[in-house]
């Protein structure tokens, strides 16, 4: 998964663990092992969400300031269906 350079700083410390993805089908699956900067992250859950669910707490908790900000992100490409990944990170040792 690929994340804006702005949050990963976020994901790598812990404070980010989900992010609101807008694809025509999910690209993670669940237990799934991605290489992200300094590491790597596990998704722990991924589920299809309604646009409705993508509240203001839901963007700041995936490292946005709202709403706007977090669509104007998510939104890339033809992709119609909403998806939230929750996902732990996993840095490198040594």
């Amino acid at each position: 998964m690929m994340f804006a350079k702005r949050l990963r700083e976020g994901v790598r410390s812990g404070r980010i663990t989900c992010s609101v993805r807008i694809w025509q089908r999910p690209k993670v699956k669940t237990g799934g092992v991605y290489a992200v900067e300094g590491g790597h992250i596990v998704v722990e859950a991924i589920r299809e969400i309604v646009m409705e669910d993508v509240t203001e707490e839901l963007a700041r908790r995936s490292g946005f300031d709202g709403i706007g900000d977090l669509l104007e992100t998510a939104r890339h490409g033809p992709g119609t269906n909403v998806y939230l990944v929750e996902f732990r990170f996993v840095g490198t040792e040594g």
